[in-house]
Order: structure tokens, then sequence, then C-alpha cells
């Protein structure tokens, strides 16, 4: 009796541990991701409201047509590439997209954000940074290619709102309009940080990630992964490149991987990472949950099995 006794004690503490670690964390990345959103908003609604954006359009809508979005487009898919989802999302926020609009953009930057920072993490474990880099850049064109196909024509061309004639409006309104719509992402986003976070801390906390690794052998053998890269594409798949980077650098320390499970890892994870969280940030803006995941998944799965065969070829050849 006492021996269950000391086991739920300890249990309960684990998940007290693990609820308290969560808040913490889900607070401070909610301060951190403000201090991304609020100016970066805001700069986009002047941005907007200068109508300078469309002063570049020549330049940036040969990209953008190839994608199927507006030009406007163009300046949350930079700032996601080059900085984080945070930016980007804020930057959407404030601008004039259609749910269509907004739904390629998301599957973009969700298979093609952060990329220098990334780049240097899974160069440090194993593979190129300008191959790792390529490849997602790849990945995201065609994938938002094939999904656009499958979206109403008439739903992915420019909106009106985005014309000169915003400048027009009064500069009060714009910011009451911003104060707005910041405001209430930022309650949605909060709501969903801190949900994750603590889910995460709790699960890492009892230690049931390597019990979830088992449970995922058979999502492994869809994507074309091999058992032994299951825990660091876990990790990868949970806490994403940047915070499970760390785990991802360790473990390959140890030599345990071949160079051609190494690509294939980096390939999938690469497209498909954090597959909680950054998908759960576009949730906020109303996005479809279906679009949200399954694209960039199917992806993953076609990818790694295409390099697979390569490495099958080029092994033949030898």
């Amino acid at each position: 009796m006492c021996e269950q006794t000391d086991q739920c004690q300890r249990y309960n503490n684990l998940l007290k541990e693990g609820f308290v670690s969560g808040i913490k964390k889900g607070w401070s990345g909610f301060i951190w991701m403000l201090k991304i959103i609020i100016p970066v908003s805001f700069l986009t609604a002047l941005l907007a409201w200068s109508c300078w954006l469309n002063k570049i359009d020549f330049f940036v809508k040969p990209v953008m047509t190839l994608l199927n979005l507006p030009a406007m487009a163009a300046l949350p898919l930079i700032i996601g590439m080059f900085s984080n989802l945070y930016g980007a999302i804020a930057a959407m926020s404030v601008l004039t997209f259609t749910n269509e609009q907004m739904t390629l953009i998301a599957i973009f930057l969700l298979i093609a954000h952060n990329l220098i920072q990334e780049g240097i993490i899974q160069a440090r474990s194993g593979m190129h940074p300008m191959k790792a880099t390529l490849f997602r850049l790849v990945a995201a064109v065609i994938t938002v290619t094939l999904v656009a196909q499958f979206f109403d024509a008439t739903a992915l061309t420019p909106v009106t709102s985005e014309a000169p004639t915003q400048v027009s409006q009064p500069f009060v309104y714009i910011l009451k309009s911003w104060s707005f719509v910041i405001f209430y992402l930022c309650i949605k986003i909060f709501a969903i940080i801190m949900s994750i976070l603590i889910l995460l801390e709790i699960m890492k906390s009892l230690g049931w990630i390597n019990h979830i690794v088992r449970l995922l052998t058979p999502v492994l053998k869809i994507l074309g992964l091999r058992q032994n890269v299951g825990i660091l594409w876990v990790t990868a798949a949970v806490f994403g490149l940047s915070y499970g980077g760390a785990v991802i650098v360790e473990e390959v320390k140890e030599g345990r991987l071949t160079k051609d499970e190494l690509e294939d890892l980096h390939l999938s994870i690469g497209i498909n990472h954090s597959l909680i969280e950054d998908p759960s940030l576009f949730l906020a803006l109303g996005l479809s949950a279906f679009w949200l995941w399954i694209p960039r998944l199917i992806m993953a799965m076609i990818a790694v099995r295409l390099l697979n065969l390569w490495h099958l070829v080029r092994k033949k050849r030898q």
C-alpha cells in the first residue's frame, strides 16, 4: 500500500513539475513572440498603408505568380524564410489575403522557414546546409503549386483591397484596425502556445517520448525511414529543428547513423518538423487543419522515397 502511495506521489510530482515547467516556458515563449509580432506587424501595417509594397510588384510578381499568390505575399514569405513563423504570421494578420492565399503561404512557410538558423543546425548534424536549404525550398514550391490546384482560381486572385486606395484611409483608422487584429491574434497565440508547451513538458517529465517512438514505428516505415532514426525524427517532429537541435546534434556525434540514413532523416524533418506547434500557430488565422498538416507529410514521404530510389540507383552504378 505504501509502495502504491509512493508511486502516486512520484507521478503527481512529475506531473506538477511538467505543468509548472510548461507554464514558465509558455509564458517566456509568449513574451518572446510578442517582441517579434508587435513590431513586425506594425511595420507591415505601415508598409501596406503607404502602398510601398505595390511599387515592387514588377520584381516579385513573377515568383509569386508561380506560387499562385499576389505580389504582396512576398513580404510574409521573406520574413518567414529568413527569420521565423511568428514575424510572418504577424505580417499575414495585417495584410489582406483570402483564406486560400493564406493557406498557400502557410504551407510554404511550414516547409521553408528560418532557413539560416535551421540550416546551420542541419549542417552540424550531418547534412550540408546548402543542400538542406535547397531541398526545403524546392519541396515548398512543389507542394504549394500542387495544393493550389485544389482551390478555386478566383479565390487565389489578388484582392482589390491591396490597391493604392489604401493610402486615402486616415492613419488613425489603420492604427485602430491594427490594434484590434493584433490583440485578438495575441490572445489566440497565447492560448495555443501555453497549451502546447504544458503538454510537451508533461510528456518529457513523465518519460513518454520513448514510448511514442515505439508506437510510431509504422509511421516511420510509411515515411521511408528506419527505426534507428526514430528518436531523432520524433524530436524534430515534436520540438522542431531549433528546439530539438541539441538532441539531434548529440545523437549524431555517436556515429551510429550512415550518411544515407542522415540524408533521409534530414530531408524528412526539413520538410515535416514541429508538427504540433508550427501548424497550430496558423490555426489562429482560421486556416484548415487538413492543409496545415497533410500536404507536407505527403511531400516528406514522397521526397524520402525518391531519395531512397536515388541511393539504390547510385549503389548499383558503383
